[in-house]
């Protein structure tokens, strides 16, 4: 298996959810799309990530276009939401968003996720010595 799946428990569903997050989280922006985030709760860190989706009609009044948009971003999101701390994501879209390849859209989105600080802070990792010898000990 691959581990790229996208449960219900990462969907974002409940109107209080969007409101708690709209209220409370970080907000940060792009080109194409406004992002807010809001870590879990102490209970609600099982969950892990969770995403949220507002793709309005002012960004296309086709409902063809707002489903691939919305598509393209839950296709970011499951291949990233492992790496990302627990809480909610809400990802609304601008007009700009309309038409634009999927590789300008997942770079928007990488973009915003790092200036939300969205990955999780990752344990220390040394790497093993060189074999060169150090500035310290020339060898002698």
């Amino acid at each position: 298996m691959h581990g790229f799946g996208f449960p219900r428990t990462a969907h974002i569903r409940a109107s209080d959810d969007f409101s708690r997050c709209f209220a409370t989280g970080r907000r940060a922006g792009g080109r194409y799309f406004r992002c807010v985030f809001r870590p879990a709760d102490a209970d609600g860190a099982a969950a892990g990530a969770r995403l949220g989706l507002a793709i309005s009609r002012k960004v296309d009044p086709r409902a063809v276009e707002r489903n691939r948009i919305k598509r393209l971003v839950r296709e970011w999101f499951r291949h990233q939401r492992h790496g990302f701390a627990a809480g909610d994501l809400v990802v609304t879209g601008k007009i700009e968003a309309r038409g634009v390849d999927s590789a300008d859209l997942f770079a928007d989105l990488n973009g915003i996720a790092r200036r939300l600080a969205l990955m999780r802070a990752a344990t220390a990792v040394t790497m093993p010595g060189s074999s060169r010898p150090s500035a310290d000990n020339d060898g002698s």
